[in-house]
C-alpha cells in the first residue's frame, strides 16, 4: 500500500522553511515529503511506501517542529 499525508503548519513560516530546508526529504528510500510555504503557513506533503515509511517520516517532521516550537518559548 501507498500513503499519504498533509500536515499544515501555522507560524513563523520563514523559520519553519529556513529550518527545513537543510533537511534530506527523502528518507531510507521508503518515505518522502515536499514543503509549500504560503503566508504564514508551512504545508508538509508526505508519501511512503508502507506504515513504517510514513511513521517515520511524520516523526521526523514533528521532531524538528518541536525544537522550533521550545526555541521560541526560549526567546
Amino acid at each position: 500500500m501507498k500513503y499519504t499525508s498533509l500536515i499544515s503548519v501555522k507560524g513563523d513560516s520563514e523559520l519553519i522553511s529556513k529550518v527545513f530546508a537543510a533537511e534530506d526529504r527523502k528518507i531510507k528510500e521508503k518515505a518522502s515529503y515536499k514543503i509549500r510555504k504560503s503566508g504564514n503557513v508551512v504545508t508538509f506533503a508526505v508519501e511512503a511506501e508502507d506504515s513504517t515509511g510514513l511513521r517515520t517520516a511524520l516523526n521526523s517532521i514533528t521532531k524538528i517542529l518541536t525544537v522550533i516550537e521550545k526555541v521560541k518559548k526560549i526567546e
